[in-house]
């Protein structure tokens, strides 16, 4: 086939992906129901996968904490293989259950905690090992593969498995199997952390400020928000210690960042309820 065959052959099959998805949106809201549970609980999302799906795990876990203003410790994913296995192969890591099975114990598990294994197969030994632990410590478990027969999904409390039918590339399931666990994973993470107040509107009122990009835009988040111009809005910013929070309620209600900071305090992080006047 030539070249534009075989790029126009993955974007049709590539259009199944979305659909496969879509008809798993019941289950998917569940499983952020659980995860909003489980962490105003005191809980964790923990993602467990190997090779490609391990890899689309640690992409979602790193982005929520610059995104979302959350501790590292919230978002985590295991990856077979370990560290190394993120840029290259780590031959056989995925073969070994007692190894998930341990590097899940060795983060603590506790019963508030969702452990999410992603295995497009829904056999990876690896996965399942995890996935064993975490039911016997009575977290919950969520399974993203895409056959919710495998024993994966017999292993989970919540099954996600956006059937995309073959690869082109057969068995190589970086490709519609990968593009559906990146869509799940974005819409388990964000759905979840708008849940819980991490966003404002559509806006990302927690994002952390690490480099004059992140700073910047900022300065347009709040722009946004509170309808006021470039001048009071970094005066703002500034005083309350660059936290978009604080600046936030401070031009909406017109108080200085001690105020601000008491009402957020009195309404316990929810910035709706400390924006009412």
């Amino acid at each position: 086939m030539p070249s534009a065959a075989i790029v126009r052959l993955i974007n049709r099959e590539d259009h199944k992906v979305a659909a496969a998805v879509r008809r798993e949106l019941p289950a998917i809201a569940r499983a952020v129901d659980a995860i909003v549970t489980g962490i105003r609980k005191g809980g964790r999302l923990i993602y467990v996968g190997a090779g490609s799906s391990g890899r689309m795990a640690v992409l979602d876990a790193a982005e929520c904490a610059p995104t979302f203003g959350t501790p590292r410790r919230l978002v985590q994913a295991l990856i077979a293989g370990g560290r190394r296995a993120v840029t290259g192969a780590v031959e056989g890591a995925e073969d070994s259950a007692r190894n998930g099975k341990g590097e899940l114990r060795a983060r603590n598990l506790t019963r508030n905690d969702v452990v999410v294994g992603i295995a497009a197969s829904g056999t990876t030994p690896y996965v399942l090992g995890a996935m064993q632990f975490a039911r016997k410590c009575g977290a919950t478990t969520v399974a993203i593969t895409v056959n919710q027969h495998m024993p994966v999904g017999r292993l989970a409390k919540i099954v996600i498995a956006p059937e995309v039918g073959p690869e082109i590339l057969t068995g190589s399931t970086r490709l519609k199997a990968g593009t559906a666990q990146k869509m799940v994973l974005n819409m388990l993470s964000t759905a979840s952390m708008v849940q819980l107040g991490h966003a404002y509107e559509n806006l990302m009122i927690d994002a952390a400020l690490t480099n004059h990009k992140l700073e910047q835009r900022a300065l347009r988040i709040l722009e946004a928000a509170s309808g006021r111009g470039p001048s009071p809005v970094e005066h703002a910013l500034r005083q309350s210690g660059h936290s978009m929070r604080v600046a936030l309620v401070m031009l909406k209600l017109g108080v200085n960042a001690r105020e601000a900071k008491k009402r957020l305090r009195e309404a316990k992080g929810n910035l709706r309820m400390a924006l009412e006047d």
